[in-house]
């Protein structure tokens, strides 16, 4: 009986103010059956640091946190905080 534990990060998704939400899967299998699968999940907001994630996820911020989008993620943080929004 051999237990294998595997990490992977299986979802990226960007949603329409540029946030990228991230999926992690921890899988635990035993003689190659899978016996239990658990997530953890956490959002990279536009002009947020993500120089700590997996170079896949690196590459979608790349592509989706745009000047553009962190300009406007930015201006709507500002505007919920006044109350303007």
């Amino acid at each position: 009986m051999a237990l294998d534990k595997q990490t992977l990060i299986d979802k990226i998704e960007v949603v329409e103010n540029g946030t990228v939400q991230v999926r992690q899967a921890t899988i635990i299998s035993e003689d190659g059956n899978q016996i239990s699968r658990t997530f953890h999940r956490w959002c990279i907001v536009p002009s947020q640091n993500y120089s700590d994630q997996e170079d896949k996820v690196k590459d979608i911020c790349r592509v989706a946190h745009t000047p553009e989008v962190i300009a406007a993620y930015k201006a709507q943080q500002e505007a919920n905080r006044l109350g303007t929004a």
